[in-house]
């Protein structure tokens, strides 16, 4: 993104809020730059703020008003809704700016790709300079970049780095099962639990056995599994619902992160990597019949 640009949205996208009376603070990449560099990460293509539905006396209606507001005020807005979070996102000048406002699940909000943050570190936001404006940021930041980029987001990454480091973060931690159940990988088909199918190719289009294969869901508190795939490159999953998902993809040398895949039940998809885009890509599996 033109980092002119972006600076003038955010500053707009203040504005507005602020005289809304609506709280907001910096997430993801844009409150890593700004508060570990003073300044947007070079590489980031968009601008990530959020609230928290229920605090700072934010409702959904607050949400849906200010979205029409930054429609009169020149913005594409459309609102996205999931178990998580009700998300505006916002673009003008070219350049995309995402609000989440997070929904309260015992006592945390789920950031993508469904990293658990306590919501006690929204209650009492720091201030901070940037841009030559006051901006708020969880509290304190560096607890809420070190559950969310791990311990080492001091150190600058580059695209594709801090993807992996948050996949390992959760790994490490069992995500709760929604209602709906939780996602089944294995490379066996089970008629009766899996809902679909992801073929693993390799760059001459040929099925690759014994690739491994992670997906976690990230709209939704459905947990993380893995498996490897059968001799004919097939790993079978059950997906509870159409959602945002991660899927990494690893075999050899090679590896990728699809970081924001959307997916749903019934459908056989299939990964073949890019040797022209290595990594970055977005919904990037196809169906198996296209």
């Amino acid at each position: 993104m033109n980092l002119a640009t972006a600076a003038a949205l955010l500053k707009e996208a203040k504005q507005i809020l602020d005289q809304l009376g609506r709280v907001f603070f910096l997430r993801h990449g844009t409150c890593l730059g700004a508060v570990r560099d003073e300044a947007f990460i070079e590489w980031d293509d968009d601008l990530d703020i959020g609230s928290v539905i229920g605090l700072h006396g934010l409702t959904e209606g607050h949400v849906r008003r200010a979205a029409e507001v930054f429609r009169e005020r020149g913005f594409d807005a459309t609102i996205n809704e999931d178990e998580l979070s009700l998300s505006v996102e916002l673009k003008k000048s070219g350049t995309q700016l995402d609000w989440t406002c997070y929904r309260t699940i015992d006592d945390s909000i789920y950031q993508w790709p469904a990293v658990r943050i306590p919501v006690s570190l929204h209650t009492d936001l720091k201030e901070i300079d940037f841009l030559g404006a006051k901006f708020l940021v969880p509290n304190p930041p560096e607890e809420y970049l070190a559950l969310k980029y791990g311990p080492e987001w001091m150190i600058p990454k580059k695209m594709g780095e801090f993807e992996q480091e948050v996949l390992d973060l959760m790994a490490e931690n069992t995500l709760p099962a929604s209602s709906d159940g939780t996602i089944g990988l294995a490379n066996k088909r089970d008629p009766q639990r899996h809902t679909g199918s992801l073929k693993a190719l390799d760059l001459e289009g040929r099925p690759v056995g014994g690739a491994e294969v992670m997906l976690v869901a990230a709209t939704v508190l459905t947990g993380l599994d893995r498996s490897r795939t059968n001799t004919d490159g097939y790993v079978y999953f059950r997906l509870p619902e159409a959602a945002g998902y991660v899927v990494a993809v690893q075999h050899g040398e090679h590896k990728e992160i699809l970081y924001a895949e959307h997916l749903a039940p019934g459908v056989d998809y299939v990964y073949k990597p890019d040797p022209q885009n290595p990594s970055g890509r977005a919904d990037a599996l196809i169906p198996e019949s296209v």
